[in-house]
């Protein structure tokens, strides 16, 4: 039986998620999001259940490869595929731990482009959840087995039960004040005075959505 790509996501308040922001050795502050990332032995609004023993599984293989020294990285929104593509990623997965019968990670932003608009979205106020991707076998009655998860991505919450807008990072993406974001977001990697002007332009585009 193949494997098919399996994504799930939670919103901020499903992810029970926490924000949570520490000094970095250049003097600024490193952001992370902390929170469940998988939830297991339930039917998700996919319909599908992932059996506890294979959540436990992925996660510990998430461990292993991150004490071998290898970096997960993870993008804003995501593909529909499970290639991690460099020029969209916004993060990096620090930590994933069992609790109960759930998955939960850390995760860091990082100075990318994608990571400076995460940042600032957050700082913001703006609640952002998670969704996981990965592969697995998914059976008539929903069990998922043979889960392996690639890694986890930063997604737009839902506004509401059964109301799902068009994710930030694609409004971003298609928006006509994409390049002054950008360009923006790219000067504020490596500049940090740039970073208050990220902020403003991040917000009025915020207000711009509202406004839609």
């Amino acid at each position: 039986m193949n494997l098919q790509p399996l994504r799930e996501s939670l919103t901020f308040d499903q992810a029970k998620m926490v924000i949570e922001s520490k000094d970095s050795t250049n003097g600024g502050k490193d952001l992370y999001m902390k929170g469940i990332f998988i939830q297991g032995g339930v039917r998700n609004h996919n319909q599908r259940v992932y059996p506890v023993n294979e959540i436990a599984t992925a996660v510990e293989s998430i461990r292993t490869r991150l004490d071998g020294g290898y970096s997960i990285l993870g993008e804003a929104d995501h593909p529909d595929d499970l290639q991690v593509n460099i020029d969209r990623v916004s993060h990096m997965i620090t930590e994933m731990w069992m609790d109960g019968p759930n998955g939960y990670g850390k995760l860091k932003l990082i100075p990318t482009p994608m990571g400076n608009i995460i940042k600032t979205l957050l700082e913001s106020g703006v609640k952002l959840g998670v969704s996981s991707r990965g592969s697995g076998n998914v059976q008539e009655s929903g069990d998922v087995s043979e889960f392996d998860i690639v890694t986890v991505d930063v997604v737009a919450q839902p506004s509401a039960p059964e109301a799902y807008p068009t994710a930030i990072y694609e409004r971003v993406m298609s928006d006509r004040r994409r390049a002054v974001l950008m360009d923006v977001a790219n000067a504020a990697t490596y500049d940090r005075s740039a970073q208050s002007h990220l902020v403003k332009e991040v917000t009025r585009f915020i207000m711009n959505l509202k406004k839609a």
